[in-house]
């Protein structure tokens, strides 16, 4: 009994991980590594996860969303948690380590147009 579990469970990691695979070739979410510890727990230093660049054509991100967004000061990417939505669009975000998180604690809110994109999940 327990070996037919374990098949289905992993029958059903293949899946995602295949599902996953599509989404990326499709162009519909973006792949990046995550470097430093600002999101731990959440988010580990070398995970990679898949974003949804679509996310927020139609509506502002939502307070607790992770987003990738452009840091304001260098040109690279970053992954935070929206903490705070103001009412032109822009967001207050926060990395879940704040005691290891360069944020917007530091650098202000991001504007709507210099977030890439929400989150979805963790690629294997």
């Amino acid at each position: 009994m327990s070996t037919a579990i374990s098949l289905v469970a992993a029958i059903k990691e293949e899946v995602s991980v295949a599902f996953k695979l599509f989404f990326v070739l499709l162009k519909i979410r973006q792949r990046v590594r995550v470097t430093g510890s600002s999101m731990t727990p959440s988010l580990l230093p070398g995970e990679e996860v898949l974003y949804n660049p679509k996310a927020y054509q139609q509506h502002f991100p939502q307070v607790g969303d992770i987003v990738v967004a452009m840091h304001p000061d260098r040109t690279k990417q970053i992954i935070k948690r929206v903490t705070s939505v103001l009412e032109d669009g822009s967001c207050f975000l926060e990395g879940d380590n704040h005691y290891g998180s360069t944020d917007s604690r530091s650098f202000g809110s991001i504007p709507i147009t210099q977030i890439l994109g929400k989150v979805t999940c963790k690629f294997p």
